[in-house]
């Protein structure tokens, strides 16, 4: 078993003992001094920027409503760190071009506010321009600001199709996931000297200690670059 399967079996091993000595079944909880395995951590994978952006021009390739669609999904993305199920939810009116910024719709009903790029508000407002008007057109209208080619709201399934196909016109061979942009968004922002508690905000996160992952992956860069540039460290 993984670590993190075995964790939970002894969690719940440990909640029967705890319960049967609670309720005077057995006499001493067996399972009291027993501690789950920890699983190892494991550092989000990011994509190099060059990556990122031959991933961004690929998804413009198509012509026609869903390529500006495609564009504008992956370079909000990147430009806002939103996790998917984010993404597909924004409604029009959570996006303001004007104000630079848009409302995602976060974990536990938690709403946050951050800002849009250039690139990324480019890219949405040729999209509500020339491309949205046309899909929703297919359906009985929505909100959704992300639609389909019936003109309903996109999918969580739909966008990874997207971010996939893009991947694959974008000669990229690594496993690339909506969550991979994510990573990229918060390690490249600290790789550019940003606070990790602006970031913890930008990514929504409850606890900072979520956020500090990514500062070990900027940690490894910096000794691969120390490594390979300075004269005395071989």
């Amino acid at each position: 078993m993984k670590a993190s399967s075995a964790a939970r079996a002894v969690v719940a091993v440990r909640g029967l003992h705890r319960f049967a000595a609670r309720e005077g079944l057995v006499t001493v909880d067996a399972a009291s001094a027993v501690r789950p395995p920890v699983p190892p951590r494991r550092l989000p994978k990011a994509l190099p920027v060059d990556d990122v952006l031959a991933l961004l021009e690929a998804a413009g390739i198509e012509d026609g409503p869903r390529g500006l669609r495609d564009r504008a999904l992956l370079e909000l993305l990147y430009g806002t760190g939103a996790r998917i199920s984010e993404a597909v939810g924004l409604a029009v009116d959570d996006v303001d071009l004007e104000g630079a910024a848009a409302l995602l719709h976060g974990k536990g009903g938690k709403d946050r506010m951050v800002p849009l790029g250039r690139h990324a508000r480019a890219a949405v407002d040729a999209y509500l321009v020339r491309g949205r008007p046309a899909l929703v057109a297919a359906g009985r209208g929505t909100s959704a600001l992300f639609v389909n080619h019936r003109g309903g709201q996109l999918s969580r399934q739909s966008a990874w199709m997207v971010l996939r196909q893009a991947t694959e016109r974008a000669g990229i061979t690594a496993d690339v996931s909506p969550h991979t942009l994510r990573h990229s968004f918060a390690t490249h922002l600290l790789d550019g000297g940003a606070d990790v508690r602006v970031v913890q905000e930008l990514l929504g996160h409850a606890s900072v200690t979520s956020t500090q992952i990514y500062t070990l992956v900027t940690v490894d860069r910096l000794r691969e670059v120390y490594a390979t540039a300075h004269p005395r460290a071989r």
